[in-house]
Order: structure tokens, then sequence, then C-alpha cells
């Protein structure tokens, strides 16, 4: 007797259960959070670039007549020119530029140097000596302005460029030397002991080996330290003294007229263009400066 076979059934179709749906949920949420709060931020962060940019573009009495917020009703470029004439624009950025590469160069070499003593060499008692350098962080920059107006009038540093690259230099090099020990913390010691075992001295394999592979915590700390000292105005109002050695924050001073009147749109155009190369160094080198930032997070 031959049975028939029996119909397959198909299998039951388990639908999704709701924890797996709220797994799926959630991630989709967060992408979505995370997208609207960056979107958030660089509104904040490029609408005043956009809004500077725009009123450097507004004639006077469009922006005094006018709404300061609103888009403008004819552009013009004559307060560029007029920036110009008004101050010695010129000259103020080549001080500030002068400033900021002597300070960067001092913050470079020493900083590197002494995070090599402590962190590489090591010695007794480096640590503290590492702490001692943290201390600095919190020491505000005010100060040293009074105990360094009599010295540098003893010894004749004021109203000079090294009145202002020295104590520049000196409250940034904390926050490097810090920098410069957290990146060399995850080099590999075996580097530094294969160079020993081949004969290089310390002196080389700093120059060799340590200086090749800190470039882009170099440019990390260039850049971070650049923005400040691009816009000190503390030591530069309080060292300076002749109209030749201002830097650009000083220069700004210039705009302010008879009676306390401010030219607005022509210091809203000097303002851009002191603040476009600090801008175009921080687009070419902010991939640096991350991996920079970056590279003490992750070892080897």
């Amino acid at each position: 007797m031959i049975t028939q076979a029996a119909p397959a059934v198909p299998p039951a179709v388990v639908p999704p259960r709701p924890a797996a749906r709220r797994r799926r949920r959630r991630p989709d949420l967060f992408r979505t959070l995370s997208r609207v709060l960056i979107m958030l931020i660089v509104i904040v962060q490029v609408y005043p670039l956009a809004w500077l940019f725009l009123t450097s573009l507004r004639t006077e009495q469009d922006f005094a007549s006018g709404d300061p917020f609103a888009l403008p009703s004819s552009l013009t470029w004559e307060n560029y020119a007029r920036a110009f004439e008004t101050g010695d624009l010129g000259r103020n950025i080549m001080n500030s530029f002068i400033v900021t590469m002597g300070a960067n160069i001092l913050i470079v070499l020493l900083g590197m140097m002494a995070a090599y003593a402590i962190q590489v060499l090591g010695f007794r008692l480096s640590k503290l000596v590492r702490g001692l350098f943290l201390i600095g962080i919190i020491v505000p920059v005010q100060i040293a302005l009074v105990p360094l107006f009599i010295d540098y009038s003893a010894v004749n540093l004021l109203d000079t460029y090294q009145s202002m690259i020295i104590p520049l230099a000196g409250f940034s090099l904390p926050m490097s030397i810090y920098l410069f020990c957290s990146f060399y913390e995850y080099i590999p010691k075996e580097t530094y002991e294969a160079a020993s075992l081949d004969g290089a001295g310390p002196y080389r394999i700093f120059g060799l080996i340590t200086l090749p592979l800190s470039l882009n915590t170099v440019v990390t700390v260039v850049l971070v330290n650049s923005i400040f000292i691009w816009n000190d105005f503390i030591f530069a109002n309080t060292f300076v003294l002749s109209e030749e050695l201002k830097t650009i924050p000083l220069g700004l001073q210039n705009y302010i007229g008879a009676m306390g009147k401010v030219d607005w749109t022509a210091t809203f155009a000097a303002v851009c263009v002191t603040i476009t190369p600090l801008l175009l160094v921080f687009l070419v080198l902010n991939k640096a400066m991350i991996q920079g930032l970056e590279s003490g997070a992750t070892k080897g």
C-alpha cells in the first residue's frame, strides 16, 4: 500500500522580538541626534565668521542705520582699503607673525627636549619635575606683568620682540611639555633599545628617531599655541611702547577715533584680514593636528 506523503508545511514566520526592534531603533536615533548636534555646533561656529565677513562688506550708512544682524543691502570693498589706510595693518601683521614664529620655535625646542629628558631618558624625581611643570598651567599670566616689567627695564628689553616672545613661550611650555610627554610615553621602548645597541647616543636618538616621529605632535603644539600668541594683548600692551612694534590686537585700537567713535566696518574688515592666516593654516594642517591629539591614545 502506497501512502501519500503529507504536504510540506512551510516554517512558521516568527515575528521579530520587540527587544530586537529597539536595538535597531537606538543606533538610528543616536545617529540622528549626533548629526543634529554636529549641525548645531557647526552653525554656532560658522555663523560669527559669516556675519563678520558680511559686515565687513557693508557700507557705513547701512551698518549705522540698519539692523547690525541683517543682510547687507549693498556690498563694498572700500572698507578693506580704509582698514589699511586707517591703521598700519601690514606692519601689525608682520609683528604678530615674528612674535608667533619666535615663540613657537622656543616652545617646540624647549618642550621637546624637556619631555625627552623627563619621559624617555628618565632620571631621579622625573615625575616630580613633570608635576612641577604641569602646575604652571594654572598660573595666571597677570601675576608676572609687574616683575617682568621691572626686570625688562633693568636689562633694556622693553619695547623689543624678546619682551613678548619670552613670556609667551614660558607660559605655553607646561601644556606643550604635557603633550610631548603623552606622545613619548607610547613610543615602544624597544625602538630606543635597538638604537642604543647600534651605538646611537641620546642626541642621535633624539634627532633620528624621536624628532621624526613627533611631527604631528609638533603641528598640534604649534597650532594650539599660535591661536593664543597671535591674539595676545596683555603682554604686548604692557611691554610695547612704540608704534613700530605693535601687534594686531594693539593695532586694532587705531580704529577708535575721537570721543570713542569706532569705524566698525573698517574694524571688521581688519579683523577679517588678521584671522585669515590662522584659518588657512588650520584648514591645511587640521588632519595633522587631529593625528597629533590622537597619537597618545593608541600605542605603537
